[in-house]
């Protein structure tokens, strides 16, 4: 009797050990479905607005105030569509930004995009409000892709100006100034960094448009306030605490957010774009798609 009380005493304790083991696994395997489905299915589609204040004082008075809009990375394609681009749009409108830059990567590849898609796209960018315009840069896969001939086209039939190692002056009516810099793509462009910026003024606001934004050290010689860039997705994938899991070359330095550098002339503020599209893996994880809404401030 006392054997046999003892035999199922030990058959409960592996009945619950196993039903403890099964009960985990189950939980966990619905942990990694869950994660899974947000990561692909809810959180790329997902978009977060950043608002920030440049305070600077060589921003001129008749500049006080003014917006800019900055979006990148959209890489238009089978995981990122011509509707939701429609979306960003009127979603920027809304915001009625007195400028809009696109700090580069359109397309995720611009030969497998087809040219219905692409003609629509181009309609949908044309919408972009912005009463002191619209700018651009080249990312890589602008340039790569075979889209390196046909990007600047495209852009420019949209109502962009594309910034290509050179700098558009904003003047106001009262004669005050304010540059905008943009330098061609450093992994597949010609960058040339000393013939752009060595014509920045150093009693203007200077903004510089850039893909990556790794590149930033190699500014701080020159008078630029505000560098925007993207590329890095915010490494796309990022686990609380830890480092972003997806980082790529020139984007796993500055990899988002607010940095300020110090320069020889003046500092440097950078801001690095999260994006709003995907590449290598549709997926987004702690990582949301990014507008940046920035408002210049005149100390």
């Amino acid at each position: 009797m006392g054997q046999s009380h003892l035999e199922c005493d030990q058959e409960r304790s592996w009945e619950l050990i196993v039903r403890k083991i099964l009960i985990g696994l189950c939980t966990n395997i619905l942990m990694i479905l869950g994660i899974g489905f947000y990561a692909t299915e809810i959180e790329p589609k997902a978009l977060s607005v950043t608002r920030i204040d440049i305070e600077n004082k060589y921003v001129q008075k008749s500049f006080d105030g003014m917006t800019i809009v900055q979006f990148s990375d959209t890489h238009l394609g089978p995981d990122y569509t011509v509707d939701q681009l429609q979306s960003l749009v009127d979603r920027m409108n809304l915001m009625k930004p007195d400028i809009v830059v696109f700090t580069g990567d359109l397309m995720d590849h611009y030969a497998q995009y087809g040219s219905k898609n692409r003609k629509l796209a181009q309609k949908v960018l044309a919408k972009i409000e912005a009463p002191f315009g619209k700018y651009a840069v080249y990312g890589n896969h602008d340039r790569g892709g075979g889209g390196s001939r046909l990007y600047k086209e495209y852009m420019e039939e949209a109502g962009f100006m594309v910034l290509v190692n050179e700098v558009h002056s904003i003047i106001s009516a009262t004669g005050e100034r304010m540059n905008i810099a943009g330098l061609d793509d450093f992994l597949l462009g010609k960058p040339m960094i000393e013939r752009t910026l060595q014509s920045l003024r150093a009693q203007d606001f200077n903004l510089l448009l850039v893909h990556q934004p790794d590149v930033a050290d190699r500014f701080t010689d020159y008078p630029v306030d505000l560098q925007l860039s993207g590329h890095s997705h915010g490494g796309q994938v990022r686990i609380p605490f830890l480092q972003p899991l997806i980082t790529t070359s020139l984007g796993n330095k500055y990899i988002e957010g607010l940095y300020s550098l110090e320069g020889k002339i003046r500092p440097l503020t950078l801001y690095v774009n999260r994006g709003i599209g995907t590449t290598r893996l549709p997926v987004r994880l702690f990582e949301k798609p990014e507008l940046t809404v920035i408002r210049l401030v005149s100390q």
